[in-house]
Formats: C-alpha cells, sequence, structure tokens
C-alpha cells in the first residue's frame, strides 16, 4: 500500500509519496560572534535557527483530463493556507510538523495517465513534535524525564481546591512562573470577592415575577430549567415586540458588586432571542444592563449590549452594542460581566472556546464622575425572550448568574486571586496566563517566566502546598 501525507488534519487517498524527499538533517544554525581587538578568536553572542524546508516528491493517478483538473483544484485548495498546519508522513509515524507551502510545483510532470511533482513545504517552526503527554502532580510535585532532542514548552493547569493569594510552579533551576503575591508574615490574607447570589435553575422558585420591567417589550411566559441552567418553556402568546418571561431576585445591598452570566443561544432564519441581565439599586433604579441577541432575520448576526442606566434611547448610554460587538455567528457560548468599583463600571463579553479560553472579547469602561448610577446593587433581574411572533429560537439559556460583593484590600492585607474551583494555566508555548480562560497576566510576578522542560529530568514543584491538583502537558520536540 503507497503512503501518503496528511496536510490541516486531511488526508488524499489519491495522492502518494514519491521517493527522493529532500529534508536536511535538522534547521540551519547560524553563530552570532562578537570579534575583540587583540584577542584571540571571539566571543559567542547568540545563536539563531533557521527555518526548515521539506521537498516532497508526490503522484497521482488520473482517469481523464476532467478528473486530472478535479484533482488539481482539489490540490491547490488543499495546499494553500494562510498560516503554519500540521503536516505528518506516514514514513515519520509519531512526528508532527507546522509547515506552509511555498512556491509552486515547478517540476509538475504528466505522462500519459499519471502526474507528479515536488511540494514545497517551509517550517516557520524547524522542530518536530510527538504526541501530546500529560503528567500529573502527586504531593505538589513531579518529576519529568522530558522526551525529545530539543526543550519542550509545557502547558500548566492548576485545579485550586482552596483560596489562594498566589500560585506558583518551579524547577530544580530556580527557574518559575507566579502570579499573585505570597502572604508576608505580619499581613493577613483577605476575600475581596464574596458570593452574594448564584443561581443555576435549581432554586428559580425563590425568585419573583414582580416587579419586572424588560426593555421595550412585555413580560409573559416563564422560565424553568432542564437541571444544567435556566430554560424559557413558554414566552407567552405572540404580541408585538420582544416578549418574554423575567424574574428578580433581592441580594445584600452592595456598593462594589460584579455580576457574572454564563449563556448561550443559538438563531437561524427568522429565529429571534435575547438574553438579558438588569441591575438595580434600592430605588428600583437601573444601574445598568447586559445582554446577547439575535433580531437579525435570515442572517446570523450576535450582538453584545452593556448599557449604563436605564433605557433613554438607541444607542444612548450603550458601552457595548451593535457598533463595537456584532458577529455572524449561528451560535454563541460565552460570558456577560458587569462591575463597579468606586465610580469605574466595567462591562465585559466574551465568547468561550472549546478549550474554556476567552476569546473575541471586549470590555469597556465607564467613569461615573457625576455619581448618577452610585446607588448600591439590591436587585437583579434575568429576561428571555424572543421579538413578535418571530419563531422560537434553539435552545437559549442562562447556564448560571453570580453576584459578588467585592472589597478592597488594604495595605496591610494580601487578596485571594483565585477560589475553589478555578482553573489557573500557565501556557508556556503561547505565553498565556489564565484564571477560567480569562487572560491575567496583570497578576505576573515580574520575575516569573515562560521557562522550558529541559534536557533530563525536570523536577517541578507547586505552591502554595496542597492548594491544587495539578498536570503538566508538552508534546516532544525534535530537531
Amino acid at each position: 500500500m503507497h503512503k501518503t501525507l496528511s496536510f490541516n488534519g486531511e488526508k488524499k487517498p489519491w495522492l502518494h509519496l514519491l521517493q527522493g524527499r529532500n529534508k536536511p538533517p535538522f534547521a540551519s544554525v547560524t553563530r552570532n560572534i562578537l570579534n575583540v581587538p587583540g584577542m584571540p578568536g571571539a566571543h559567542l553572542q547568540s545563536t539563531d535557527t533557521g527555518v526548515l524546508p521539506i521537498n516532497q516528491p508526490v503522484g497521482f493517478v488520473v482517469k481523464d483530463d476532467v478528473h486530472a483538473l478535479e484533482l488539481k483544484d482539489e490540490l491547490v485548495e488543499w495546499l494553500i493556507t494562510d498560516a503554519p498546519v500540521e503536516l505528518q508522513f506516514d514514513d515519520e509515524p509519531g512526528r508532527t510538523y507546522f509547515a506552509v507551502v511555498q512556491n509552486t510545483m515547478d517540476d509538475f510532470d504528466r505522462f500519459v495517465d499519471q502526474r507528479s511533482g515536488t511540494i514545497q513545504f517551509l517550517c516557520l517552526d524547524p522542530y518536530a513534535y510527538g504526541p501530546e503527554i500529560t503528567e500529573e502532580f502527586t504531593s505538589d510535585t513531579a518529576i519529568i524525564a522530558k522526551q525529545g532532542s530539543a526543550a519542550a514548552q509545557p502547558v500548566f493547569e492548576l485545579e485550586v481546591l482552596a483560596p489562594v493569594t498566589f500560585a506558583m510552579v518551579q524547577n530544580q533551576n530556580e527557574e518559575y512562573m507566579m502570579i499573585g503575591q505570597p502572604t508576608d508574615a505580619d499581613t493577613s490574607t483577605v476575600n475581596t470577592k464574596t458570593l452574594m447570589l448564584e443561581e443555576r435553575g435549581q432554586t428559580l422558585d425563590t425568585w419573583n415575577d414582580t416587579p419586572t420591567e424588560i426593555d421595550g417589550g412585555t413580560v409573559a411566559g416563564y422560565l424553568g430549567t432542564d437541571n444544567a441552567g435556566i430554560t424559557v418553556p413558554s414566552y407567552g402568546s405572540d404580541m408585538p415586540g420582544w416578549h418574554g418571561p423575567a424574574l428578580i431576585k433581592e441580594v445584600t445591598p452592595a456598593q462594589d458588586f460584579e455580576v457574572e452570566m454564563m449563556l448561550e443561544g443559538e438563531a437561524s432564519g427568522d429565529q429571534t432571542f435575547r438574553i438579558e441581565f438588569y441591575l438595580y439599586d434600592e430605588g428600583m433604579n437601573v444601574i445598568g444592563k447586559m445582554a446577547i441577541l439575535d433580531k437579525t432575520l435570515n442572517v446570523n448576526r450576535k450582538v453584545a449590549e452593556g448599557r449604563i442606566g436605564g433605557y433613554v434611547g438607541r444607542q444612548e448610554n450603550y458601552l457595548i452594542s451593535s457598533q463595537n460587538y456584532s458577529y455572524g455567528w449561528p451560535f454563541y457560548f460565552g460570558m456577560l460581566r458587569m462591575r463597579r468599583v468606586g465610580s469605574i463600571f466595567e462591562f465585559y463579553v466574551t465568547r468561550i472556546a472549546n478549550n474554556t479560553k476567552h476569546v473575541y472579547s471586549l470590555k469597556e469602561t465607564y467613569v461615573d464622575n457625576n455619581n448618577e448610577y452610585a446607588g448600591k446593587l439590591k436587585y437583579v433581574q434575568i429576561h428571555i425572550g424572543k421579538y413578535a411572533d418571530t419563531a422560537r429560537a434553539y435552545g437559549p439559556k442562562i447556564h448560571y448568574i453570580k453576584a459578588f460583593e467585592l472589597a478592597e484590600a488594604t495595605t496591610d492585607q494580601t487578596p485571594y486571586i483565585a477560589y475553589t474551583g478555578d482553573i489557573i494555566t500557565f501556557d508556556h508555548v503561547n505565553e498565556e496566563i489564565l484564571i477560567n480562560g480569562e487572560e491575567r497576566k496583570d497578576l505576573k510576578d515580574f520575575g516569573g517566566s515562560f521557562f522550558d522542560l529541559h534536557k533530563g529530568e525536570n523536577q517541578l514543584i507547586m505552591h502554595p502546598p496542597t492548594s491544587f491538583l495539578g498536570n503538566v502537558k508538552y508534546r516532544p520536540r525534535y530537531r
């Protein structure tokens, strides 16, 4: 059976490898030296590693001229990419390159029903990679006998078991990555984020349906649960404008707060939906609202909204709207968050990818210089609706809504940066620091670095002790 290759995760069964692959044993290495007058030889300043070219002859058989054109077009569509993608050869099992195609098949040849030529791959990353390896930490430590002939870039994932003021992973060479800060002997830890409300659908009977009010519409129908979130069994009877159920709940009054909603929605054709939360002060004045909606017929258009205060007009007082957050997705899964500390409001929306990483994120701030929206948060309202007699969208759902009271740490206090169940990720491949998928490089310690796994044994330890369930993932690299 002939051997072939996989490019961008796809194989062409009609394509086979021919003899004559031209690939150097390793990428070119350039030594940058410093000559000193009067000194024999030179100093080595740095080393540059070049790209890795791979020229692979290939061939295929055609039935006729029409079939030849079809395969040629398929080949072009497959090979031309905008960025490096995975490249694997059947005769190099367990090795993956990241390559783009350059130039063309200059030696493309036709002979009866056979076609052949050379594909010129260019690996901007000159290393080959093995399959991903995962190692677990045991009692806060891990000993990694790194595989591969080159240094590897790890990804550490720490599940928080108890609130922590810092998180750190260190090796035996005193290289480390750390966020937050350890507690000094003359300071105390402080919880600056107190949970006031968490609803996932199981206790909706503790919410009220009055007094509720929604923008540009009528409260109707009722909310329910599928035991995995808050759903909308009924929008009520069709009527002009937006309509659907809303519920409101009182919380302990809080001056500084954070409200976070995880949600999803899908709409197509003539379907519409919107999912919102409204925040009210002690006098039932609207502090602000956030929403995800799709009201565009026959076109996928997911829009986010973040507004300060009540509705006063189209696009007025909106920090986030269709003007800065509008995407043509059929499906949205993500998070809305509104926070106030002092006079500063922060509105945040993000989509969440399958790997829990925040993508397509937008953060906007508003400074309430005149204290127009300075009342304490006392009521949280949720709403799911659809427009007029448009079709029901597929499964709009609130996975959860949480409300926290915030407090600032004093000079003799060290705040917690992560809580039980949070996931901290130190991604040394992409040089990212994430908490629950959200970028948090602002917490990075100045001396921390995205260190490699080195040749031989790597002794790793997590701090503080007994605070995490940890693992490290890496792909062996080969020169």
